[in-house]
């Protein structure tokens, strides 16, 4: 009996409305578990890579960039290995309308968002791109198999390939990749200790987010489009409105756009290669807005390459529409 499944079995002899609450605090902590785990795991990677001398450019599209996937990963792929592919799915997916919509849409009404140019005429267009290859690849396979996975990481080892020679064409360095100085014994606990942070939040969410579709009578795709997608989405939304209210605007649509592009690409591009991951015909939908929320985010920035308030409050609008439609 692993831990999930022992504590199921205390929560099961409980009424109903405290199942609830406990559920919900096991998905909390989970989410804690997750977002914690992934920072340490980032931190204590990105610190031994260093110390190795690989070059921190390399760092920063790799380890760290990944990093701030990582809770959408685990979660995805741990739905995908327990048969819940409604919130493997409805994570990303869900992710992905969330931090557009709601985070974009939060952080430009809190101050105005400047959009760089290669965000704006590449990465936008891309991000669009690679979201109607997922919506292509539910509507004529019905799942995303292995050979989709595959199709999905050569253009996710395209896309770093561009962001690498992007930076270097720069001649600057993200700013995420700058790393802690740790010990290296401290570098070796953070890998593991983190590693096993990540399992078990993953395990946490998305057998609270089963537990507590079933006491709700919702469906696995309603939970993973929102509460779990809302979670794993946490550190973006925390990021971009913390960085919002200090002024630091530059990479706020660049971090998004490109956290949208890991999540189709390097999340469910993983899962599908670990294990083929059906693709529910209600996705579609969901598929439809997540690829309207690119072009609505095009078409604000596309006059001045600026994400102003007014195209804020239509997003977060437009998140209200679509959070209201999926309970309805």
């Amino acid at each position: 009996m692993n831990i999930t499944q022992y504590i199921a079995s205390m929560i099961a002899p409980l009424p109903v409305w405290v199942q609830m609450l406990a559920w919900l605090a096991v998905l909390v902590a989970g989410f804690f578990l997750l977002i914690k785990g992934a920072d340490i795991f980032v931190d204590g990677a990105s610190a031994l890579a260093r110390k190795f001398g690989i070059p921190s450019l390399i760092i920063g599209l790799t380890i760290v960039a990944m990093g701030t996937s990582l809770p959408e990963a685990a979660v995805s792929i741990t739905s995908a290995f327990k048969g819940s592919a409604d919130i493997a799915v409805g994570n990303v997916l869900g992710s992905n309308i969330i931090n557009i919509l709601l985070i974009l849409g939060l952080t430009s009404v809190v101050r105005a968002l400047p959009v760089g140019k290669n965000t704006a005429r590449i990465e936008i267009p891309f991000v669009l791109a690679v979201t109607a290859i997922l919506f292509a690849i539910g509507f004529f396979d019905g799942s995303v198999s292995r050979i989709d996975g595959v199709i999905l990481w050569v253009l996710f080892i395209a896309y770093l390939v561009y962001l690498g020679l992007s930076v270097k064409n720069n001649h600057e360095e993200s700013s995420e990749s700058e790393d802690k100085i740790f010990p290296v014994w401290k570098m070796l606990l953070y890998i593991p200790l983190g590693a096993v942070m990540i399992v078990i939040g993953s395990d946490f969410s998305v057998d609270a987010a089963s537990a507590m579709a079933r006491q709700l009578g919702v469906t696995e795709r309603i939970i993973g489009l929102t509460i779990v997608a809302l979670g794993t989405s946490l550190p973006e939304l925390v990021t971009s409105v913390t960085a919002a209210k200090k002024g630091e605007t530059d990479i706020a649509v660049g971090n998004i756009v490109g956290s949208n592009i890991f999540n189709i690409l390097f999340v469910l591009g993983t899962a599908a290669l670990l294990t083929p991951v059906p693709y529910a015909e209600s996705f579609l939908i969901d598929s439809i807005v997540a690829m309207f929320a690119v072009l609505l985010l095009f078409f604000c920035v596309l006059p001045n390459r600026k994400l102003g308030r007014a195209g804020g409050i239509v997003m977060l609008a437009c998140y209200a529409a679509y959070s209201i439609h999926l309970f309805i």
